[in-house]
């Protein structure tokens, strides 16, 4: 893993302020550039049950006019040093990220944090802002892949967490600029946020600038708590057209368990580029679609296998029979080939994140609030070279895939 130690170095700083906030650090050698990804616990999991949408509204209209700057002056103050943003929402948490030269840090920094303790909350900002959103929503019928995972997601995941992005219509049409900053004020609280930077930086600087520029902000957040399971089943969307859109989803243990590792090697055996297995049985020898893959996903205390397939009409039925096939024949275990390409596989991935101090701030934040702990790309390395083939199948065989949730969107309903 010669490749990753040469640019992660094996250390992670980590401090939490007297605010609560949990600030995080990893330097990057012989990098000019610093990321950073701050996770603020204004997820759409907390928007209020008849406001859908609220989160992501407040994710545009914190870059519209900040601090003592209103929106064009704030952006091209930000854009003269160089500072590449976004904003983004989660399941729970409004995520900031930013790259930049590290040296333009103290001047980018305090401009940042405005966009987070001082947003404008212009009324003239909140209608074009709705516009977008809803236009999003709209965009949504043509894009039916990202469709029906957003109803997969609603239905498997329990309620709140299944929200999407994009809201609900009505929901946003009647949102005023006092609901979004009434959840702004409720949400956006040092305790309970994680602040991660990585690449090149001096960490007690890094924490006296943070410390100078967050010192006064206090608060927490109340906690987000399950309301119930989600329907789960099988749910089909009518639609007049030749393509079949196939998403399911099924349990499966958790990022923060220790074989969670073992899931992750699974997942690259099924989809691991053309040599997987849903790639090879249900594409390359049948021919019955042109797009099909597995991901997985974690929350705190469950993990999920998402799966999907594209394909035609008349060819929809065998596809998911063949999907759901691969996925329970997994549990008879993997050969010597497939283990070998799985391992290869997921360290491709470990230096490919290590060339990015924007995958490197976001990684470490995530696995900070998903796992409760993080590990270097060196431990990442280490930790994969212990996986062995009998232990994936151990793990393959105790862990077949349980009852799956389905949406497909298509012609005609399909048969599970």
């Amino acid at each position: 893993m010669h490749a990753i130690q040469c640019l992660a170095m094996d250390q992670i700083y980590q401090k939490q302020l007297a605010n609560g906030l949990i600030l995080l650090g990893e330097p990057v050698l012989g990098s000019g550039s610093l990321a950073m990804t701050m996770m603020v616990p204004g997820g759409l999991a907390a928007q209020p049950a008849d406001q859908e949408g609220v989160a992501s509204l407040l994710s545009e209209i914190i870059c519209r006019g900040a601090g003592d700057l209103n929106a064009r002056d704030h952006s091209d103050a930000l854009d003269m040093l160089g500072v590449e943003r976004s904003t983004h929402v989660d399941t729970h948490h409004t995520k900031l990220a930013a790259t930049m030269i590290g040296s333009k840090l103290s001047q980018a920094f305090p401009l940042l944090m405005d966009m987070i303790l001082k947003p404008h909350f212009e009324l003239a900002v909140l209608e074009p802002t709705k516009l977008l959103a809803l236009q999003a929503l709209e965009a949504l019928k043509d894009d039916p892949q990202q469709y029906v995972f957003k109803e997969l997601r609603n239905n498997h995941n329990r309620l709140p967490f299944g929200r999407s992005s994009l809201g609900n219509a009505s929901h946003i049409e009647s949102i005023t600029i006092e609901n979004v900053r009434q959840f702004w004020a409720a949400r956006f609280k040092p305790k309970g946020t994680i602040l991660a930077f990585a690449g090149s930086f001096d960490w007690h600087e890094l924490v006296a600038l943070v410390e100078q520029n967050l010192e006064a902000w206090s608060g927490s957040a109340d906690t987000v708590d399950a309301i119930s399971e989600g329907d789960r089943g099988y749910q089909h969307l009518q639609a007049d057209t030749s393509q079949t859109h196939i998403a399911l989803a099924y349990d499966t243990i958790a990022d923060r368990e220790p074989d969670s590792i073992l899931q992750k090697a699974a997942i690259q055996v099924l989809s691991g580029g053309m040599s997987g297995r849903l790639f090879t049985e249900v594409r390359e020898k049948r021919g019955l679609c042109y797009s099909v893959y597995a991901t997985y996903g974690s929350q705190r205390d469950r993990g999920m296998v998402f799966a999907y397939a594209g394909t035609t009409t008349a060819r929809a039925q065998e596809t998911i029979d063949v999907m759901i096939q691969e996925l329970n024949r997994l549990s008879q275990g993997i050969d010597e080939s497939e283990f070998a390409r799985a391992i290869v596989g997921m360290k491709s991935r470990l230096v490919m994140q290590g060339e990015s101090t924007a995958a490197r701030a976001a990684a470490i934040a995530n696995e900070l609030f998903i796992r409760g702990q993080f590990m270097t790309l060196d431990e990442w390395a280490t930790y994969t070279d212990q996986i062995t083939i009998d232990n994936l199948n151990r793990f393959l065989k105790e862990n077949p895939p349980n009852k799956m949730t389905v949406v497909t969107m298509g012609e005609n309903q399909l048969t599970i």
